[in-house]
């Protein structure tokens, strides 16, 4: 699966994307993560990205006639066989990122993440460019960047092979109760069994595995 990031900043990526399971995603050839710098993409001597709304008002808006080239280009590189390609905004205005769109977005071979940045996008990006937009939550972040990075971690997750076989499975959210409820993540513990009076619960010690399996299920509704 390939990640293509449109960013003006694209150093703010490259040491949380390359550490850890990403790195290894990346080294096995499982992910691969481009960063396009939109700057690349401006044809006059200055780079220009932004331009002063229409109207008035405070701020930058970055330019649909960029944004375009950066785009069309993108998906002109695109093989044949890493078809289909999404192009995503991330914006507060999007759609709540959760674990149900994680599953839709790894069935893409290939997605395009779009970084906003100053006070916002020519609304013709929007219209015409993107297929959808999605937010990480209901507040405002300083550009895209962030919340690119948890949409590559969330989705680079469930590409198959980067983490070992059936290990998220009992992971928050990746399970549904009977009334569709994302389950959660039971409670673990390890050595030592005693520790500053915080004592590891019985149950897990009972070796009765029917009934630790119920305080489980429990614990995970909680």
């Amino acid at each position: 699966m390939k990640f293509n990031i449109i960013t003006l900043f694209p150093e703010m990526f490259h040491s949380p994307l390359s550490e850890s399971i990403l790195k290894r995603a990346q080294e096995n050839n499982l992910i691969e993560i481009t960063y396009h710098n939109l700057r690349d993409y401006a044809i006059d001597k200055h780079k220009t990205v932004d331009d002063t709304p229409y109207g008035g008002g405070k701020g930058m808006v970055l330019k649909v006639d960029v944004m375009d080239r950066a785009i069309r280009t993108i998906q002109s590189q695109v093989p044949s066989t890493q078809y289909p390609v999404r192009a995503i905004l991330l914006t507060p205005q999007g759609k709540r990122l959760d674990q149900d769109k994680v599953r839709e977005l790894v069935k893409y071979d290939n997605l395009i993440l779009v970084c906003g940045h100053y006070e916002g996008f020519d609304e013709r990006i929007r219209e015409h460019l993107i297929d959808e937009e999605i937010s990480i939550g209901d507040f405002v972040l300083t550009g895209g960047e962030l919340p690119a990075m948890i949409l590559v971690d969330a989705v680079s997750r469930m590409v198959p092979g980067v983490l070992s076989e059936g290990s998220s499975d009992e992971e928050s959210f990746m399970q549904k109760n009977n009334d569709g409820e994302f389950l959660k993540e039971y409670p673990q513990y390890t050595r030592p069994e005693k520790y500053n009076g915080w004592d590891v619960p019985e149950i897990l010690k009972s070796g009765n595995h029917a009934e630790i399996k119920k305080w489980r299920d429990r614990h995970r509704l909680s």
